[in-house]
């Protein structure tokens, strides 16, 4: 249990959430991920129901009033963050693994491979997110499957192309050649040696990565690419209601304030993650953490 414990303590996760930026950035993300999972289950109506004239005012059971057709905003509200949570994780998930494979794969072997995968990857660098998900759309339809799949493809290069930095740097350690020496065929190499040694970029790349994913799969259903109509979403509610602002704010301002402290309280987070993989950990707290770092060292 002790050494359990130690290993948590040590884990940049655990020193990230002990900072000021860590325990305010996963507190705001808990509270809004709460909202989105538990949210259907306290929905007071049916997020499809008509009950009311469009943009009606808040009071008759209706805290937030209602929306431009007539459906309950809180009903909406509450259910509409489900469609947002879990595709910007599994997209960012795929994104990180896509671009890390690509990245370790190319810094390691080097040569024409690396070449070939880096160009491939600068040319999606250079086309516009939005653009690349209204080529998939052309191509394939809107649906929350494309939207995923434009964020993967947006986040692959950029996660490439700091995994194979990492993975330069790494490929020159005496335990990788060490490695090399022993004839070790080099997936094992890139498992066992580079990946552990680039894990700590990856995992404040993976923290941006999710607040960007938040942030594009929300505008992207704003646009009508994601979720389809009556299914409530909150980048499309922010579509939907926009017109009809000056009778009933609370459709709009709900959604965009939950995507904002979603986005922030990820942000946070990264930013802690990235000060303490850099040992720049502030206040008494991150003295100690970088004194027991370097007493480890001595």
């Amino acid at each position: 249990m002790s050494v359990t414990w130690q290993a948590l303590r040590a884990s940049t996760w655990f020193r990230a959430a002990r900072t000021t930026r860590g325990w305010v950035g996963l507190v705001l993300v808990g509270v809004v991920t709460v909202i989105a999972l538990a949210g259907p289950l306290l929905a007071p109506f049916s997020p499809t129901m008509l009950v009311g004239a469009p943009f009606g005012a808040p009071g008759g059971g209706h805290l937030l009033g209602l929306e431009y057709v007539g459906r309950d905003t809180l009903a909406r509200v509450l259910d509409g963050g489900i469609r947002i949570l879990p595709l910007a994780a599994i997209a960012t998930a795929g994104g990180v693994g896509l671009g890390a494979f690509l990245g370790i794969s190319a810094g390691y072997r080097g040569g024409a491979y690396d070449e070939i995968v880096m160009r491939t990857l600068d040319v999606l660098l250079a086309v516009p997110q939005i653009i690349l998900a209204l080529l998939l759309v052309s191509l394939a339809g809107a649906s929350p499957l494309l939207v995923g799949t434009a964020v993967v493809l947006i986040h692959a290069p950029q996660v490439a192309r700091v995994a194979r930095a990492a993975t330069l740097r790494a490929a020159q350690e005496d335990f990788v050649r060490y490695s090399q020496a022993l004839s070790d065929p080099p997936l094992r190499i890139m498992l066992n040696d580079v990946l552990p040694s680039v894990a700590g970029p990856l995992l404040v790349e993976s923290a941006l990565r999710l607040t960007y994913s938040i942030g594009i799969i929300a505008s992207l259903n704003f646009l009508g690419l994601g979720t389809r109509p009556p299914f409530p979403d909150w980048g499309a509610m922010i579509n939907e209601n926009r017109i009809g602002i000056d009778q009933n704010p609370w459709p709009v301002v709900v959604p965009v304030a939950l995507v904002a402290v979603l986005t922030i309280g990820a942000s946070l987070f990264a930013d802690a993650l990235a000060r303490v993989t850099a040992g720049l950990e502030l206040g008494s707290e991150g003295v100690v953490v970088k004194q027991e770092a370097d007493g480890r060292d001595a």
